[in-house]
């Protein structure tokens, strides 16, 4: 049995952007709740060489976001990174996870080979469909929904595995 390109991706950034959007309404409720500044979230950093949380939560949405364009072959697009506050966060989750509804299987099954080429500042990057999905695009959305969600856990808001999930109840 084989999976296709489509199916372990879109669905999959879908729901893990899911997930995180609900983390994060749990932390907006939480420093409501206690009082806390929200930037003492949106600010943190597991360490001072690591991105804060906010560029943590651009970072995931912006891998699946550029993976899933380039497996399709189309042109990435670029979002400003002017979040400042938990609702800019969803609303820039809430527009990647529409951009990532308006792909179907037939834009993106057969790309295991397509050419991917990535020009960075220092360096170009050229690989292959599948392995850029398993080997960068899902790793780098996952790390970094983790540390979203390491950050907000040790903070104390009150989140676990199913949030993380996506199989927690209201």
């Amino acid at each position: 049995m084989t999976i296709s390109m489509y199916a372990a991706s879109v669905p999959v950034a879908i729901h893990t952007l899911t997930s995180l959007s609900k983390i994060l309404s749990k932390a907006a409720a939480h420093c409501e709740a206690k009082s806390i500044d929200p930037n003492a979230f949106l600010t943190a950093r597991m360490f001072p060489d690591m991105f804060p949380l906010i560029r943590q939560v651009q970072i995931a949405g912006d891998m699946v976001k550029g993976g899933v364009s380039r497996l399709a072959g189309v042109d990435v697009p670029k979002y400003e990174d002017n979040e400042v506050t938990f609702a800019d966060l969803q609303a820039r989750l809430d527009k990647t996870i529409a951009y990532l509804s308006t792909f179907t299987p037939a834009q993106i099954d057969g790309s295991e080979d397509r050419d991917i080429v990535i020009t960075m500042r220092d360096r170009t990057i050229e690989t292959k469909g599948l392995p850029y999905l398993m080997g960068a695009v899902l790793p780098n959305m996952y790390f970094h929904t983790t540390t979203a969600y390491n950050l907000l856990r040790q903070g104390g808001v009150d989140i676990g595995k199913k949030d993380y999930l996506g199989t927690a109840t209201p």
